[in-house]
């Protein structure tokens, strides 16, 4: 075959990448909330307030309402992913991932899934794919009246 019968389009190697890409990832197993394949839903962002060495978050007719539940909370004293465990309960942990610092903005089920790199980590901030190797950090919440706090 002669060098000018090898050459290929961008457009037909771009298309070859993506049929390529496309069968590792069928091959990954979809369907599992642990599965890289299993695409992320965006959290819904909630604002917190800082109060000395504490976050405060209303949960009050948000998507923390019912236990399971997760939210993004933004504050000045940091970016968090907090989920309702139950009734009375709440996990916070740190919302950067460890990989290289992205803010962890999804989940698919119940793992957050950072954007940049595909790290997954469970609710306690454990992770369950990289290429993260580190945990994300927990923090102590309390609740009272539909407010949560954050301590910092």
């Amino acid at each position: 075959m002669s060098e000018t019968n090898m050459v290929v389009s961008r457009r037909q190697f771009c298309a070859g990448c993506c049929a390529a890409l496309g069968t590792l990832a069928s091959a990954c197993g979809e369907g599992s909330p642990n599965s890289p394949s299993t695409p992320a839903t965006t959290l819904p962002k909630l604002n917190g307030q800082l109060a000395g060495s504490t976050v405060r978050v209303n949960t009050s007719g948000t998507a923390l309402d019912n236990i399971g539940g997760a939210a993004l909370i933004e504050s000045v004293g940091g970016v968090f992913l907090l989920s309702r465990t139950s009734t009375n309960a709440f996990g916070a942990i740190d919302a950067t991932c460890t990989h290289e610092g992205c803010t962890v903005t999804g989940a698919a089920g119940d793992i957050y899934v950072c954007p940049c790199h595909g790290s997954r980590y469970n609710r306690t901030g454990q992770v369950v794919n990289g290429p993260a190797k580190a945990n994300l950090r927990q923090y102590a919440t309390s609740v009272t009246d539909g407010v949560v706090t954050i301590s910092l």
